[in-house]
């Protein structure tokens, strides 16, 4: 396709997008009285209309029914979660077996650790990419010394090359040769926060397990983003948070994965709890535990219906559109967006650098030379919401659901007009 960086082109685009319906299913924010372009729904997602209405049926339900909710509400609250499965399962590329719905990411995935890093002397070695998101680093970290091991000695970066921005994925599979038989765990983010990079997932699953290692990913940036499969990847576990691309609002409710090779077994490593036994005998109060054949033996608690309701909402949008659809979108969105940048870099005295790699999904990572937070700043004032990281990176998240091909071309003149310094 032959993009143009002019408002009728943008028009054009929008007129003809599928999906361009789905905006109206969002609640933007304003600045100065105008709605905003919003490009942080790597961060958090905007909000679809009908999450309000989910939340309300269940405050109604509550009002009216108090604790018979659990099971005489519309949406009973005690198999609540059961209604998430079936569309999350195929916007991750699982059976619905091996998908539940429980706690936050990171709790998640220490509770994962738990049945998938039991590390013995000579097999103790993590695996995890440089620069990991902060929470994934501490978490490894509080792991390898829970179990008696050095950090040092057992967290093995995979590092980007001298003057790159990206992993490559033959040193990511060389270093998981290198470490061989020390390696217990590959755990790594299928989405680079940083710089938007998609890893191989199926590619360093195959090498990690080829070793012996299990293999779990973090896919806070990848679910509702990128084509999944986990399954089919042979993928040991995965976690990821909802409030992202999945739009189910702040701290939500986490996902996870487990495999169906793990599942309906008593002797697996794994924290448990009353919600994780078998259904038909959860309320029989027996002390020994009985975990459901699926991936709710995981459960701990019962489950948080006020952080589902939103998520619920959101997966119905998922359902209706699906992920090859959002997919197709987001590339001819991102591809926009690359494409104005870069036409907007030959027009002003500055210097674009996009250090997110072609194997990509939503994101743009951007490094703009020459600037500072003051740019940052105009671009808020003027109501484009993005997203500043030090020392002179902008993260741009053109979501599908809610982002046009009109607010590509806004951004770009505005961008313009914050690097000239015209007001």
């Amino acid at each position: 396709m032959e993009f143009r960086n002019t408002l009728e082109f943008s028009l054009e685009m929008d007129k003809n997008d599928a999906l361009a319906k789905y905006r109206e299913e969002f609640v933007y924010p304003k600045v100065n009285g105008k709605e905003v372009i919003y490009f942080t729904g790597n961060s958090l997602g905007l909000q679809p209309k009908r999450a309000k209405t989910f939340v309300d049926d269940i405050m109604t339900d509550w009002a009216n029914l108090g604790v018979e909710g659990h099971f005489y509400a519309d949406k009973p609250w005690w198999d609540y979660h059961e209604r998430l499965i079936p569309p999350l399962a195929k916007v991750v590329g699982a059976k619905p077996k091996e998908v539940t719905v429980m706690n936050t990411l990171s709790v998640n995935l220490h509770f994962l650790m738990v049945s998938f890093y039991t590390p013995n002397s000579k097999r103790y070695k993590i695996l995890c990419e440089e620069k990991a998101f902060p929470s994934d680093q501490y978490m490894l970290h509080s792991q390898v010394r829970y179990h008696g091991f050095d950090p040092g000695d057992a967290i093995v970066e995979v590092k980007k090359r001298a003057g790159e921005h990206y992993w490559r994925t033959e040193d990511i599979l060389a270093k998981i040769d290198e470490v061989g038989d020390e390696l217990a765990l590959v755990l790594i983010g299928g989405v680079n926060y940083y710089n938007g990079q998609v890893m191989d997932m199926e590619l360093i699953t195959k090498a990690g397990k080829k070793v012996g290692a299990k293999v779990g990913w973090d896919l806070a940036h990848a679910v509702g983003n990128v084509a999944l499969k986990l399954h089919d990847w042979n993928a040991d576990f995965a976690a990821w948070c909802s409030y992202k691309y999945m739009n189910s609002g702040p701290g939500n409710a986490s996902g996870v994965f487990i495999h169906e090779r793990y599942l309906d077994k008593k002797d697996i490593p794994r924290f448990e709890g009353w919600w994780g036994t078998k259904k038909s005998e959860r309320f029989l109060m027996k002390p020994h535990f009985e975990p459901m054949p699926n991936a709710d033996a995981w459960q701990v608690s019962n489950p948080a219906v006020l952080s589902m309701a939103p998520y619920l909402a959101s997966l119905e949008l998922f359902e209706e559109v699906g992920m090859e659809a959002l997919i197709e979108k987001q590339k001819a969105l991102t591809g926009y967006l690359e494409f104005i940048l870069k036409e907007i870099d030959t027009e002003v005295d500055s210097s674009f650098e996009i250090i997110t790699p072609q194997e990509r999904g939503c994101q743009l990572s951007v490094f703009l030379h020459g600037q500072g937070r003051a740019l940052f700043n105009f671009l808020m004032e003027n109501g484009v919401i993005v997203d500043w990281r030090e020392p002179n990176v902008i993260r741009l998240a053109p979501a599908p659901f809610y982002c046009s091909f009109e607010d590509m071309y806004r951004f770009g003149q505005l961008l313009k007009e914050g690097i000239q310094g015209k007001k």
